[in-house]
């Protein structure tokens, strides 16, 4: 087994940690909208479905933005596609500040803040693009571990909306963006993984199966992961009439878990397999949905939480351990696609949980619905992981080489021809 240092030495450490501050600063922008839902709704007197997709639609615009952003940084370098993005931030943040002044204001900054979102699969191939397949798991788990944003806007936006009102936490947000900014520029190198592909070698993995089995993963693990970040602070305030800074804080402790186990999913991905973490996480994000419908205590209610959190950030890690192994030559462009299908999950869950608050009275239905989903959703990764093994990946997810083992290549299908 790999010491961390040896893993460190095999790659480029200032990306790695450039690439994780980038993508835990555009996380906390990203969420904002949640980490602010209280005073938002009491503010404009929403109804439980406006607050559900509020919340939802900074989710929604940086899924869309996502692989656009993941085939631009094919042409122009991930470093350069991350400065421009974080350049973006920046004046959007400036717009919120200066400009939001009604409702609708409110969703147009949504669409705004959706730009932070699409930093993730820029984020993780930039981060990993400089180590070994056998350590790109690890990688991605630190880079990715970059969701602990939502810890950052969860327990600084409320007291700042608190003590200076909600509008000037954008301009807060604003000039911390800077940070991650000077960092990307001063130390960050563009990987030499990068290979010039046509538009249509980029998209492939639009029409593979196997891009959708992703996607449909990935929208239980970083869908829910998202979805409930920025959720909580809502579901606290309202299911337990706690104080807006109070539900920021409890959401802090669910999130931290899914941020820092997300390391470990990703380092436990590499040693035992991907899809055997999978299935474990996936089982116990079925188990924490269900226990969740019964309402419980307060307490008992935080911990199931961060029980849930902690088994949807290792799933995150464990599937991206299996991208790079997959798509080993356009990982950004891959990781950009399964993503954004994945956030777009992630906005499934607000506009549910705020429909099932609004005509059942409650959130159980919301939670049984995700259960349901989630166990439909295990069922296929034990189907498709069948014609996984020995093809691309070896026993229970590890990497081939790793593995020791050798397999052809899989079959690509670009534009319906398949080449092998």
């Amino acid at each position: 087994m790999a010491s961390f240092k040896t893993v460190m030495k095999s790659g480029h450490p200032p990306t790695l940690f450039a690439a994780f501050l980038y993508f835990d600063f555009c996380f906390a922008i990203w969420v904002l909208n949640g980490a602010m839902g209280p005073f938002i709704t009491e503010h404009y007197k929403l109804t439980p479905a406006q607050t559900g997709f509020m919340i939802s639609l900074p989710i929604l615009a940086g899924a869309i933005m996502r692989f656009p952003l993941g085939v631009l940084a094919q042409y122009i370098g991930r470093k350069n596609a991350a400065i421009t993005e974080m350049s973006l931030i920046v004046l959007a943040m400036a717009y919120g500040f200066l400009l939001v002044h009604s409702f609708t204001d409110v969703l147009a900054m949504g669409v705004l803040l959706g730009i932070a979102g699409a930093s993730f699969g820029v984020a993780l191939s930039l981060g990993s693009g400089w180590f070994p397949a056998e350590h790109k798991g690890l990688a991605m788990g630190i880079a990715g571990a970059g969701n602990s944003g939502t810890v950052l806007a969860v327990l600084f936006a409320p007291p700042l909306a608190q003590a200076y009102g909600w509008q000037a936490v954008y301009g807060f947000a604003g000039l911390v963006m800077l940070i991650p900014l000077v960092v990307m520029i001063v130390f960050a190198q563009e990987p030499p993984d990068r290979e010039h592909q046509s538009f249509r070698e980029h998209v492939s993995c639009l029409f593979e199966k196997d891009g959708w089995a992703f996607n449909l993963v990935y929208v239980i693990t970083f869908g829910g992961f998202i979805g409930l970040s920025n959720f909580l602070p809502t579901f606290f305030y309202e299911q337990f009439a706690v104080t807006k800074i109070e539900a920021g804080r409890l959401t802090m402790l669910a999130a931290l878990m899914g941020s820092g186990i997300r390391i470990l999913g990703g380092y436990f991905a590499d040693r035992i397999g991907g899809i055997l973490v999978l299935t474990v996480v996936l089982l116990a994000a079925v188990g924490s949905f269900l226990a969740l419908t019964a309402a419980p205590t307060l307490l008992v209610t935080t911990i199931l939480f961060m029980f849930c959190f902690a088994a949807l950030g290792a799933g995150n890690g464990a599937l991206f351990q299996l991208v790079p192994l997959r798509w080993p030559t356009n990982t950004a462009v891959a990781g950009s696609m399964i993503g954004e299908v994945g956030a777009l999950g992630g906005a499934i869950l607000p506009n549910a949980m705020g429909l099932s608050k609004q005509y059942t009275g409650g959130f159980a239905a919301g939670f049984l619905f995700y259960a349901a989903f989630t166990a439909i959703v295990l069922g296929g990764l034990a189907l498709w992981s069948r014609r996984w093994v020995g093809v691309w990946v070896g026993p229970r997810g590890k990497a081939l080489a790793a593995a020791g083992e050798a397999a052809p290549a899989p079959e690509e299908t670009i534009g319906g021809v398949q080449r092998a």
